[in-house]
């Protein structure tokens, strides 16, 4: 696939703000709703899952986290079909929909104090469904924000996903920390409540979206090639390919690629929550207040990172994010054990999240080399594989690691993570340079003809 990269945008018209308002406002939607759960987990596996040892109730909270993504490839491969077959549109408006359906769930299910273990079952259960939801939501709102623009206004544009998406996560913590503080009678089925009419409202909102001009026309092209009798036959088998030659390896790079923000967020939020309470003495509470002011601060740097990438090549900020973010690595340990205080962490959990070993702001240039008719499915594979498989490994791995190798056990972790994301990045800078160069050689022809 050949793909035009000379081509460019600085502004968004009428319609496509429209569209980046919907997709902005319904992502941010989608992540209130699933991280209300994954931020309130100190307190609601209280709630719905029996008491055990501080170290059985670490694996407890691992398995809470892993529920979210346990059944993302299977959604991936469903909504992949659908996105691929039926088009962008439908998939926002159907994962908003199913959202809204879970966080009514959520909000009236029976504690285990009520119904016992029956409790910790459905409350799995409503995970597993919100994270199949949002994984075809984000993958589906920015391949159709990448499809409808062009560089460079294309760039900071699908990194508002991201933003919306962490601003989604604050204000779960915000509304989290306002149902913890002691005196303030909040209840936190009412938090589920309200994301579940705000994503109904959110849905509805969705339908006025029209079809991506890069699926619609893509589209056009293979039913205009089975019009033809003599390429009926040949097209038969696989008529939803539009001719490109499937490329394994890039969809390998970018499931590397996607491999490594599930590590820095559960490293962050999660296991450094656990260290607070383990070590620091920390409340629920308090954890639940200290990740909320991280994640304002995790949300002002994604801000910085996408007003830059208008301006700077986006490579080169993700190049210049993996250098510190190296540098932070290498170096936690040796601050936490020197400087055993809450304040050290805050400073570690703030660099992994804003320096994390993700894309973003360049996620467009790995969609951009994938055929627009399996893009969704290839997309939204590698985010489902890479979340299930990464938060399982993770999630359970540090709890060991920690417990034989102490801080040292982030070394350990996040090198194999570093080295795949260098040989992706360089994957695709690959690709980027290629496609510039063919594509600058076909008009040099057309000049000289």
């Amino acid at each position: 696939m050949i793909i035009d990269t000379t081509k460019t945008q600085n502004s968004l018209t009428r319609e496509q703000k429209e569209a980046v308002g919907l997709l902005s406002i319904g992502t941010f939607l989608e992540y209130f709703d699933l991280m209300l759960y994954v931020h309130m987990a100190v307190l609601l596996n209280e709630l719905f899952f029996p008491k055990y040892d501080p170290f059985t109730n670490s694996l407890l909270t691992a398995f809470a986290f892993c529920s979210t993504y346990l059944l993302r490839p299977f959604g991936a491969l469903l909504f992949g079909y659908i996105g691929d077959h039926i088009g962008r549109k439908s998939i926002v408006v159907i994962t908003t929909l199913l959202m809204a359906f879970s966080c009514f769930v959520m909000a009236i299910l029976p504690t285990y104090a009520q119904i016992g273990i029956t409790a910790s079952w459905l409350v799995t259960g409503c995970r597993i469904f919100q994270g199949m939801s949002s994984m075809g939501e984000f993958i589906g709102a920015q391949l159709y924000l990448t499809e409808i623009t062009k560089p460079p206004i294309q760039y900071p544009v699908v990194a508002l996903t991201a933003v919306f998406s962490i601003l989604g996560g604050t204000v779960a913590l915000g509304v989290a920390t306002l149902t913890t503080i002691e005196g303030v009678d909040i209840n936190w089925r009412y938090a589920f409540a309200f994301g579940s009419v705000v994503a109904l409202v959110g849905t509805i909102a969705r339908t006025t979206l029209k079809e991506t001009p890069d699926f619609a026309d893509a589209k056009k092209r293979i039913m205009s090639n089975l019009n033809d009798s003599q390429q009926q036959k040949v097209k038969k088998k696989n008529v939803w390919t539009d001719g490109s030659k499937k490329d394994k390896k890039t969809f390998f790079a970018l499931f590397i690629l996607d491999c490594g923000w599930p590590v820095c967020f559960y490293f962050s939020y999660i296991f450094c929550g656990d260290i607070l309470k383990r070590e620091f003495a920390f409340t629920a509470s308090e954890v639940i207040n200290h990740n909320f002011i991280v994640s304002m601060v995790q949300f002002a740097g994604v801000i910085v990172l996408t007003i830059l990438s208008y301006k700077i090549d986006p490579p080169k900020i993700v190049k210049a994010k993996l250098l510190l973010f190296i540098i932070v690595t290498l170096a936690s340990p040796f601050l936490i054990t020197i400087l055993h205080n809450s304040s050290t962490i805050f400073f570690i959990q703030c660099c992994f999240l804003i320096f994390a070993c993700d894309y973003v702001p360049a996620m467009p240039i790995t969609y951009k080399h994938i055929s627009v008719l399996r893009r969704f499915t290839y997309c939204s594979m590698s985010y489902a594989l890479s979340r299930s498989t990464m938060s399982i490994i993770i999630s359970f791995g540090l709890v060991y690691l920690f417990q034989y190798f102490s801080y040292w056990g982030i070394i350990i972790v996040m090198t194999p993570i570093i080295i795949g994301y260098i040989t992706s990045v360089y994957y695709f800078d690959k690709l980027e340079r290629e496609a510039r160069t063919i594509v600058t050689k076909r008009k040099t022809r057309i000049v000289v003809h």
